[in-house]
């Protein structure tokens, strides 16, 4: 089936996967490794439907890296912002005006620890059939959740796409 005949998703039928305190609503409480104890997921007959991506189980924690080539900061900069502790600049280029720019600290550059995540079978099906059904997923390297999408910080394992889009 090509992707133009799978049919829309459908996200009112929510299912569980780990703890439920309720049908469809997972149990969010973290567990001592930072995971949650219950996870939502497409339900299988919705899952079942068709994948809009292929289906990856392993992601990598790359972290935040800017788009556009970051220069230093100026004096003014530098006195301006140093209870920030930014160290470069990122200038956003003219087409995106108004927006000027980001500022990097040295801990946002050195982001991502490149540690491989495998999730389960229904959370990997669920990101195949809607690619942007979550805001976040988990690195168990460094216990947390992180975001996903075109700003987040995960790729799929053995590619450049970033987890989420």
């Amino acid at each position: 089936m090509s992707a133009e005949q799978i049919p829309p998703v459908d996200r009112s039928n929510l299912c569980t996967v780990g703890e439920a305190v309720a049908p469809g609503v997972p149990n969010t409480e973290l567990k001592p490794d930072g995971q949650q104890k219950g996870y939502v997921i497409l339900c299988d007959e919705e899952r079942r439907k068709g994948f809009v991506r292929p289906v990856r189980q392993k992601y990598v924690h790359v972290g935040t890296r800017p788009k556009y080539p970051l220069r230093d900061l100026t004096p003014e900069e530098l006195e301006k912002n140093k209870q920030y502790g930014y160290v470069k600049y990122e200038p956003y280029p003219e087409e995106l005006r108004p927006l000027c720019g980001a500022y990097w600290t040295e801990a946002r550059l050195r982001s991502g620890c490149g540690t491989v995540t495998t999730m389960g079978r229904e959370l990997s099906e669920t990101y195949a059939r809607d690619p942007k059904f979550y805001g976040a997923t988990f690195c168990c390297h460094c216990g947390k959740h992180f975001p996903v999408g075109e700003n987040g910080e995960f790729v799929w394992d053995g590619t450049n796409e970033k987890v989420g889009t």
